[in-house]
């Protein structure tokens, strides 16, 4: 199947200049592209892992993604998706989240696999005049104004220079054309605009015959019409010390059935046959949430690899079953995040006490009914024994004590 007609299977194409053109283009050669990101943060989240998964079909397709991270564009600020200005940044903190971004790209592509530019090298080079001269006189002002990505900000207002961000993209991506035989730029729907800026740029520059293509991806919206891309926390990072990987496994294990499909489409690389199979066990068996299983297990390897899903399956099926013995205290850290937190004592003490000092309990009286009725479990292990002793330097490094109440509600004593 041709990478286009793929992409369009999955749901994943919103806009593109020439589809059939690039089809063509595509099923002939190998082409360059490309997709930027800013570094306005020190971590990627998972919405933009929805431009970043299409750049790696294009690269298990026998493409070559080239990745921009915009150290120039990124200190100035991008006009999309926003009500008012974006905060400038220092140049360290650019630097720094640079560095981080790295990182989690090599992660998703391989080593060797793709290649990391910087726009800053080349963007910083120009002078004021050498920007006014060779590149704002191929801009109409007009033409720039009617883009959605500015008019949207005409009422409440936009500097100049954020106004200028739409050249410095295209800019990017004449120099990426010509310096990396890049042919096609990918990116969000929001990014229409300077895309499509970039495209006249080199047409205008190169020749009206250029074959150069903008692709954007839709705006991802769940069954309920609500954005995706958030959990009750906020962001779902990539970052694990952000987002830890047994957070991450979860937010995609809970997906709802009416919306798992998409996401499977979108977020992992099964193929067609395979989707449909997981479709019609949604239908037919949704109870056993296979689908969920299988998004949660693909996304969170592909993202943080085989190690840290299994340590995410551990976590989840400790939790599940209340067998918490074999955790380590890593695990625990990740897997009650979430849980309600309490204070406890280093040196040993009888359960009684311990339920109450530590806030678990409210009274002497209900730690003893709870404790009698064996509604206590104490680091997996039921508890009916008034006499037994607590002690948190017999587990977990000595740092955790875990307790369950009842059938599910747990909390996490940590010794003071």
């Amino acid at each position: 199947m041709n990478i286009i007609d793929e992409l369009s299977w999955r749901g994943a194409i919103n806009q593109t200049s020439d589809e059939d053109g690039l089809r063509q283009l595509t099923a002939k050669k190998s082409i360059g592209l490309y997709c930027g990101i800013d570094p306005t943060g020190d971590s990627m989240h998972i919405g933009h892992l929805i431009p970043f998964m299409i750049l790696k079909r294009f690269q298990l397709a026998g493409h070559k993604p080239v990745i921009v991270i915009g150290g120039a564009t990124g200190s100035i600020g991008d006009p999309s998706g926003k009500k008012a200005e974006r905060v400038l940044q220092s140049m360290d903190q650019v630097r720094h989240n640079q560095a981080a971004l790295k990182h989690q790209l090599v992660k998703l592509f391989g080593e060797d696999q793709f290649r990391l530019v910087n726009n800053y090298d080349w963007l910083s080079k120009l002078t004021l005049l050498d920007f006014l001269r060779d590149y704002g006189k191929l801009f109409n002002v007009k033409t720039m104004l009617n883009k959605e990505i500015v008019a949207s900000r005409l009422e409440v207002g936009i500097s100049f220079t954020e106004f200028t961000y739409q050249i410095l993209q295209s800019i990017d991506f004449l120099t990426l054309y010509r310096e990396q035989d890049v042919q096609l730029q990918i990116g969000g729907g929001d990014q229409w605009g300077n895309i499509t800026a970039g495209l006249d740029l080199i047409r205008r520059v190169e020749g009206a015959q250029t074959q150069v293509f903008a692709l954007t991806i839709p705006l991802l919206l769940k069954a309920d019409g609500t954005k995706f891309g958030k959990s009750e926390g906020g962001n779902v990072w990539l970052d694990p010390e952000k987002t830890t990987p047994y957070e991450f496994y979860q937010f995609w294990l809970n997906q709802e059935d009416t919306d798992v499909v998409k996401f499977l489409k979108y977020f992992t690389f099964l193929d067609e046959s395979e989707i449909n199979d997981l479709a019609e066990q949604v239908q037919s068996q949704p109870w056993k949430r296979v689908a969920q299983r299988r998004l949660a297990e693909e996304v969170t390897r592909f993202v943080h690899g085989d190690a840290a899903l299994a340590q995410a399956q551990k976590i989840t099926a400790a939790l599940f079953s209340g067998d918490v013995k074999a955790l380590t205290a890593d695990e625990i850290e990740q897997g009650f995040k979430a849980f309600p937190s309490v204070t406890t004592v280093a040196a040993p003490q009888n359960i009684v006490d311990f339920l109450v000092d530590s806030s678990i309990e409210a009274s002497r009286r209900q730690a003893r009914e709870d404790v009698t009725n064996g509604a206590i479990t104490i680091n997996g292990d039921k508890q009916t024994d008034l006499e037994a002793v607590i002690d948190p330097s017999q587990m977990f490094d000595g740092k955790f004590v875990i307790v369950r109440r009842g059938k599910k509600r747990y909390f996490l004593a940590r010794t003071a």
